[in-house]
């Protein structure tokens, strides 16, 4: 199976050449001295340990922080793929919004059988307490993040959808920050569209989504779990840079149904709280009771109007992997629209069809669980041994409503250096597509590298890396995020 390569022709073609977005780079690139990568290479690794962009790796002993690997050759996307881009995913967040306050109130798209109630109703990421909760805007993933894998020219796919607490947007932005003091020359030369006012974007976003009766400027604070949270570094660079509170369950306190943030001056109401702290343990008093990191009656405050949770409490049954094959229906139960993004064909263990299909073809799929994540609990059946497909079909036998199965896509790739010098490795993308008054999009997003040669597997804790994405731009729109 050959992968598209985004950079060379001759890859695909018997004509070698260089597609367009990447030809004031490669000119860029032939005119460099020979050891210039090398140099470079060294010098963002110092960069990243003095910045200490760490990312944590549960479940294993030693060492848990490491440096997340950063490749220095960019991902280039033209202006006309990106506008396509940002189409297909302003249309799935809207899609998934108004899936997320359906069942959660009239539930309708259950009513017509469009996705079977049971998958819903007693999916273990349903929360029953947000039945008939009213939520700002009717918003309920203000933050998403949607991962997308390319295939074609014009091909690309939506591999997941992470609609509860996306993280990686601080490395898209260190990425950025790293590769304009790196190749300053290199900016000059080409016309790269900023993502350096994310920031502002998703302070904006939250402000946008503050309780209807709040006076004034919202005050907004970011919740954190703490410093043994994985994405620790991530919540500490985004309160800084939108110039917010970063706070634990212990800063906050409930009293008469409104949250109050504990200051040296006292007590002062919060209005939106970015979480990034999973719905199990918010509040004691209504989910996980042994939780510590909570803050108690916060979940009454928020169905009382008073605070807005951003995300919204109970948006995890959209990220579901057994969820994801019936999005694009949500798009035309919900917009009367066709999906302008496709997803990846998907089946469904629990169908008998899909079951039987899958087991006879476990060699040519993927594999994973509907609540995995971060490549852990999958199958690559291509890269598999004939030990690890046989104790992957018990698995699926035992409990196949567990699992969903995928075909192996050729996932392109763009040209990464590794020690051999310049060569091509699989990627994905995630864009972070923000709703508040307006929906925005950030040109660009979090390009996630399979460094090892010949690996699809791109999630960090499975040894990938990320490169800076430029979105060529060519109009204001571009930067903007908007259409």
């Amino acid at each position: 199976m050959t992968a598209f390569d985004e950079m060379d022709t001759g890859a695909a073609s018997s004509q070698s050449g260089v597609r367009a977005p990447y030809q004031d780079y490669k000119r860029w690139l032939d005119a460099a001295p020979s050891d210039l990568l090398t140099r470079r290479r060294q010098e963002a690794d110092l960069l990243f340990r003095r910045l200490g962009i760490t990312f944590a790796v549960y479940g294993e002993g030693g060492d848990t922080e490491r440096l997340i690997p950063f490749d220095i050759v960019p991902r280039i996307i033209a202006a006309k793929e990106w506008r396509k881009l940002r189409r297909g995913l302003k249309q799935r967040v809207r899609a998934l919004n108004a899936f997320l306050d359906d069942i959660y109130h009239a539930r309708a798209i259950l009513k017509a059988g469009t996705i079977p109630e049971d998958l819903i109703l007693k999916n273990a990421a349903y929360v029953t307490h947000m039945r008939d909760v009213a939520t700002a805007r009717q918003t309920y993933t203000h933050i998403a993040g949607i991962d997308v894998v390319r295939t074609a020219e014009d091909q690309f796919y939506v591999l997941e959808d992470n609609c509860r607490t996306p993280s990686g947007v601080s490395y898209m932005l260190e990425n950025r920050e790293a590769m304009m003091r790196l190749f300053p020359d290199l900016f000059a030369a080409v016309r790269v569209a900023p993502v350096g006012h994310y920031p502002d974007a998703l302070l904006q976003t939250l402000r946008d989504s503050a309780p209807p009766h709040c006076q004034g400027e919202p005050t907004v604070v970011l919740l954190t779990p703490g410093v043994f949270n994985s994405a620790y570094f991530e919540h500490v660079f985004l309160a800084e840079q939108m110039g917010i509170e970063l706070v634990e369950g212990g800063d906050l306190t409930v009293k008469d149904d409104i949250v109050y943030m504990r200051t040296v001056g006292g007590l002062k109401r919060v209005d939106v709280i970015y979480r990034r702290l999973d719905d199990d343990f918010l509040d004691p008093k209504v989910f996980r009771k042994d939780s510590l990191i909570g803050v108690p009656g916060i979940f009454q405050a928020y169905k009382a109007g008073n605070v807005t949770l951003c995300n919204a409490v109970g948006t995890g049954v959209a990220d579901d992997k057994s969820i994801y094959p019936y999005v694009p229906d949500m798009i035309r139960f919900y917009l009367g629209e066709e999906p302008l993004l496709a997803n990846v064909p998907t089946y469904v263990l629990r169908r008998p069809d899909d079951l039987k299909y899958t087991l006879d073809h476990l060699p040519e799929l993927v594999v994973k669980e509907v609540h995995g994540s971060g490549g852990y609990g999958m199958l690559v059946g291509p890269k598999a041994s004939k030990a690890e497909l046989e104790t992957f079909r018990a698995k699926i036998v035992a409990k196949p409503e567990a699992y969903i199965a995928q075909p192996t896509l050729a996932l392109s790739t763009c040209p990464t250096f590794v020690d051999s010098g310049i060569a091509p490795r699989h990627v994905d993308l995630r864009p972070f597509v923000l709703t508040g008054e307006t929906m925005r999009v950030v040109p660009g997003g979090l390009t996630r590298v399979a460094l090892r040669e010949g690996s699809l597997v791109v999630n960090s804790s499975q040894g990938g890396g990320t490169k800076d994405t430029w979105v060529l731009e060519d109009a204001p729109d571009i930067a903007a995020g908007e259409d």
